[in-house]
Order: C-alpha cells, then sequence, then structure tokens
C-alpha cells in the first residue's frame, strides 16, 4: 500500500484474509497504477489521455487472456489470473477507467447527481470488486456498498479542498455554491469565510448520512473483511469529526488520522457505532 495517497479502500492488511490478500492487492495497483496516470506527475492533459488509452488497450487484452506488455506488465501480470479465477466483471474495470479519464479533463460539476455519477465509477466499483471476492451479490449489499464507497469518496474531497483547490479542481457541486452564495472564484482562492464554512458543513453532513446508510453492511460480512469494513466506515466519520473540529476551514488546512485515532475508532468498530455529530442539528 502507498503510503503517500489517502486510500478509499484498506490494502491486503493484517485483517484481510490471507486467501484473498493477492486478488485485493491486484485491484488495488490496477487502480492505483491508472489513478497516478491520471493524476501525477507533469504531463500534459494529452498526455495523460494517451496513457489512459493505452492503459484500456492492456486490459482488454489481459481479458482476452493475451500476454501483457512490458509498460506495466507486474499491473496486469498479477491482476490477469485474478480477473479469470474470480471472474471479476470486466464493466467494474472499465469503469474505472472511465472515471479517470473524466478527472484529467473536468474539474466542475454543476449539481450533486453529476458528482454522484462520477462516484459511480470512481469508487464503488471498488467496493462492488471487494463485495464478488466473497460471492455477495444481492441488491441490499451492493447499495450499501456503493453508500459507503461515495461517502468516502466525497470525504476525501473535503478533506483535500486545500490540495484540490490549488489544481483548479472543485469537486463542490457548483449548485450549492450559489445556494449558499460563495463564488467558485472564492473557494478557488482558498478564501475562507462564514458562507464557505457553512457550504463545506453542508457537503460534511451529506457525506455523513450516505456512510450511515452504507453502514449496516459492516454487520452483515463476516470474519476479517467486516472488522476491515468498520475500521474503513470508522476511519471516514473520523476525518468528518476533524473537519467539524477546524469548523469546517479545510480550504486552509487538511485533517489526517493519526496514531491515536486508532484507538477511538477501534472501540467505535467494536461498539458498532458511529460517532454523533458535534452539531446538534446535522443529520442523525
Amino acid at each position: 500500500m502507498s503510503v503517500n495517497h489517502y486510500e478509499n479502500f484498506p490494502v491486503a492488511s493484517a485483517l484481510c484474509p490471507p486467501h484473498l490478500r493477492p486478488a485485493v492487492t491486484a485491484i488495488y495497483w490496477y487502480a492505483r497504477t491508472a489513478d497516478d496516470l491520471a493524476d501525477e506527475g507533469q504531463r500534459s492533459t494529452a498526455e495523460r489521455l494517451a496513457d489512459l488509452a493505452a492503459y484500456r488497450v492492456e486490459l482488454q487484452a489481459m481479458l482476452r487472456q493475451e500476454a501483457p506488455g512490458e509498460r506495466w506488465r507486474q499491473v496486469f501480470a498479477g491482476l490477469g489470473p485474478v480477473q479469470r479465477q474470480f471472474s471479476l466483471p470486466p464493466q467494474l474495470l472499465e469503469d474505472l477507467l472511465s472515471a479517470f479519464e473524466q478527472d484529467v479533463v473536468k474539474h466542475r460539476y454543476l449539481h450533486q447527481e453529476e458528482l454522484l455519477d462520477y462516484c459511480r465509477r470512481s469508487a464503488n466499483p471498488v467496493g462492488r470488486l471487494l463485495l464478488h471476492l466473497q460471492g455477495i451479490d444481492d441488491a441490499a449489499a451492493l447499495a450499501q456498498s456503493d453508500a459507503i464507497c461515495t461517502a468516502l469518496q466525497l470525504i476525501n474531497f473535503w478533506q483535500d479542498l486545500s490540495i484540490d483547490t490549488t489544481r483548479d479542481r472543485l469537486y463542490i457541486p457548483l449548485e450549492a455554491c450559489r445556494r449558499h452564495q460563495v463564488p467558485a472564484g472564492s473557494l478557488l482562492a482558498r478564501q475562507e469565510t462564514p458562507a464557505t464554512r457553512a457550504l463545506v458543513r453542508e457537503m460534511v453532513e451529506w457525506a455523513r448520512e450516505l456512510m450511515w446508510q452504507g453502514a449496516p453492511l459492516a454487520r452483515r460480512i463476516p470474519g476479517r473483511f467486516g472488522w476491515e469494513l468498520r475500521l474503513v466506515i470508522q476511519g471516514g466519520l473520523r476525518i468528518l469529526e476533524k473537519i467539524e473540529a477546524l469548523d469546517y476551514a479545510t480550504l486552509q488546512r487538511r485533517p489526517v488520522l493519526r496514531a491515536w485515532d486508532a484507538p477511538v475508532m477501534l472501540w467505535r468498530a467494536l461498539a458498532v457505532r458511529a460517532p454523533r455529530p458535534l452539531h446538534s442539528d446535522a443529520p442523525r
């Protein structure tokens, strides 16, 4: 697992069942590599899109059971056997690439539905792939998984406002900006005001509500994966608490989890409960 990226899902941790660890690791490196092609380094937009197109060609070759090329041999040599062993749905792998390609060229979202469609492809496939590894595919579980993964993606956005805005990326829907009378330009200029904090607060409450919708899934999944999911949920909720503690001023500061957060998260995972919002009028 890369320590330089905030991750939306855990990778082959001690809680992951050993027989599934190679599969989880292969899925991770497939997604991580594509994300880096879209987001890291100083390459031009055209170069990033060309790399992602070449990566898609390698994915399609892997699905045809052809030998991987040299550039991403390690990624696809690991993913190919896993895809065949578990019959991973190709569409989920394709959806991830679609989202990464979109991230290269689209830096504004008009409304919640548009952002949710991005999350449907950028985050939700990961949860569905992990459920697929365990043979879980009923509609209720998939819906709860989608809610958790979308919540984690949104939490990452609100956590990373101070970083994304310096890259001219704004994931807060423009419709919400208009309602709060916050010009997009003031967010991109990282100007903290009572209005920007109220806007971020609404985004935080949206993410928390989604997480609560999906949280019951952790009680359904047995064994180590269930505990893994409980900790992932508590990690996301803990970040929201930290944003609240900053009075929603994440245009200037990026809250992160520290070692001393682990006991709190573990206790809450054991109790299977979510922390109450700091503000009494937030959704419960």
